[in-house]
Parts: C-alpha cells; sequence; structure tokens
C-alpha cells in the first residue's frame, strides 16, 4: 500500500522523441531521479535500454492518436522534443516539415491544454537571422531557413496555448544515442583524422554547441521548478566549427594539419545557414541554476561514452 501511494503522489512526465538523441538522455536522468512517473513515446518500437519508464508507440502527427494518449495518461508535465530536424530535408520536403514541427505541436498543445500540463517545447537559435549572436531571450526572430520557420510557428502555436507553457531553445547539440546511430562534430573530426582523411570545417559560422546531457538537465529544472516562459538551454563556449575541430583533434592528439577552414560558400547546401547565433544563458543560469559543460570537458565525456560503447 506504501508503495502503491508513493507511485500515486508522483508527477507523470511525458516525453515526445524519445528514442531520439535528446529524448534518451532525458528519459535516463528522469528515471535515474526518481521524481517522476516516466512516459516516452516515439514512431515505432522502443530504443531505449534500461527500466523504470512506460514507451509509448505514437504518430505525433496524428491529432486522435495525441489526444487520445494524453487524455489516458494524463500527464502533469509534457516535453515536446520530438521534430523534423534535418535542415535540408525541411528545405526540400516542406509538406512533411510542416506536418511533423507545426500541426503535430498544434495537436500536441491542444492535448495539454485538456489536461493542463505544463507543456516544455524544444526549440531553435536556427528561428534567428544570423546577423549577430550570442542572443538573448529577447532577441527577434527571422529565420533564414523553413525549418526555422516551422519552429517559429511552433513556439507562436505554444505562446498563445492556454495551459502553463515554457520554450527552451538550444544551439548544435551533440552527443552519443545508446544505438551510436547519430554522428557529431566530434566522432566527425575524430574518425575522419585516423583515417588520414583530410576535411574542411567552416570558420565563418559561430556557435554555443550544447551536449545533450546539458540540454536534458535543463528541461528537467523547468519541469521541476515549474518554471515558465523562454528560456536559452546550450552550451556557454562560443565558437566556430573550425575551432571544434581544432579542440577535438588536440584532445585526442591527431594530426590538425588535415584540417583546412573553408566558409559557408565553399558547400552548396538547399537549406540556408544562420552565420552567427549561439546563446547568452544568463537567465537560465540565474533562475533554474542550470550549468553546462565547457565544450572541452564534453568532449572528455564522449571520448568515455565512445569507450563504454564499443566494449
Amino acid at each position: 500500500m506504501a508503495i502503491t501511494t508513493q507511485m500515486e503522489s508522483k508527477r507523470k512526465i511525458f516525453i515526445t522523441g524519445a528514442n531520439g538523441l535528446l529524448g534518451q538522455k532525458l528519459v535516463e536522468q528522469l528515471v535515474a531521479k526518481g521524481e517522476f512517473l516516466v512516459f516516452g513515446s516515439g514512431r515505432g518500437k522502443s530504443r531505449l535500454p534500461g527500466k523504470g519508464f512506460e514507451y509509448i508507440d505514437l504518430e505525433i502527427t496524428s491529432e486522435g492518436q495525441v489526444l487520445k494518449t494524453i487524455q489516458d495518461i494524463h500527464p502533469d508535465i509534457i516535453i515536446h522534443g520530438a521534430a523534423m530536424t534535418n535542415v535540408d530535408q525541411c528545405e526540400q520536403n516542406q509538406e512533411a516539415c510542416f506536418d511533423a514541427n507545426v500541426n503535430a505541436t498544434k495537436y500536441l498543445v491542444k492535448a495539454a491544454e485538456s489536461v493542463q500540463a505544463h507543456f516544455i517545447f524544444l526549440s531553435t537559435d536556427f528561428i534567428f537571422s544570423g546577423e549577430k549572436g550570442p542572443l538573448d531571450e529577447n532577441e527577434e526572430a527571422s529565420p533564414v531557413n523553413y525549418y526555422g520557420e516551422t519552429k517559429l510557428l511552433g513556439e507562436e502555436i505554444v505562446m498563445n496555448s492556454h495551459t502553463k507553457w515554457a520554450i527552451a531553445r538550444t544551439v548544435l547539440v551533440f552527443g552519443i544515442a545508446h544505438d551510436m546511430s547519430r554522428t557529431n562534430i566530434i566522432l566527425w573530426v575524430k574518425s575522419s583524422l585516423e583515417s588520414g582523411k583530410q576535411i574542411q570545417v567552416v570558420d565563418d559560422q559561430f556557435r554555443t554547441p550544447t551536449l545533450a546531457e546539458d540540454l536534458a538537465a535543463g528541461c528537467i529544472l523547468i519541469a521541476e521548478k515549474g518554471a515558465e516562459g523562454i528560456f536559452n538551454i546550450s552550451g556557454s563556449d562560443f565558437l566556430t566549427p573550425f575551432e571544434m575541430a581544432m579542440m577535438t583533434a588536440d584532445y585526442f592528439g591527431l594530426n590538425k594539419e588535415l584540417i583546412k577552414r573553408a566558409d559557408s560558400s565553399t558547400f552548396t547546401q538547399p537549406a540556408r545557414r544562420p552565420l552567427k547565433t549561439g546563446f547568452i544563458i544568463e537567465k537560465a543560469r540565474k533562475e533554474l541554476g542550470y550549468e553546462p559543460k565547457t565544450f572541452q570537458t564534453a568532449i572528455g565525456i564522449l571520448a568515455k561514452q565512445i569507450i563504454l560503447a564499443r566494449s
């Protein structure tokens, strides 16, 4: 009876995109904390290891499925991390992008309103033009690609909702998924240089790269504190991809001469990228107690994870 009462007293937290990099880190950290009943959702079978949570196969672009699932579970908090995030694919397949990033958000917000859940929406630095950075939460948005447009539309849906809400904006999230299914700049640089391959890396784009574990921790702080409004949740180091590549080569003792500077015009891509973004995170530090790892520390964390994944 005591165990049942304890379980009933825990708040329920529902995560979309649980199979993704951020979703995996969220579930892992939430289960370890033990403060919530954790529900993770994704498309198709669960790719999450471990126990201590419930997984739901959910098509978030189906309004009926979304409403029924949320009303059945009746979560106290929803963290909406699922999205179509491949910037070039979004540019080339705008209908699918709109469905995944705008319609799905509309359905989830409607469902959140029906149970009065605290709705936490993941957004991006790509809602900005890239003319200046780093940016605070009050900067005016002006996206230069379709992905950014859809995420801005998602933000507007959330801000006009009739439930408690927060928006967590982030930048260049990197990390290692449990199944090593995703690459990132650290893995790419490491594998390229180890094989003796020369790489071109842009030095005219500026970001505050974000370790996936830090982003998850920031979202959980928002949930725990019941925080409302917009928060920049990113790394604190303002770096170009070229600088990130050089730091990675230094850490692993690899040949930096193989890393060649390039600018954005070197590469032909369907979608424009904002040149300079990155975030000022003082609000999150002050109001949430958020403190990200340095990029140097993050490289070390990933290095240990690579060894564990391959052992």
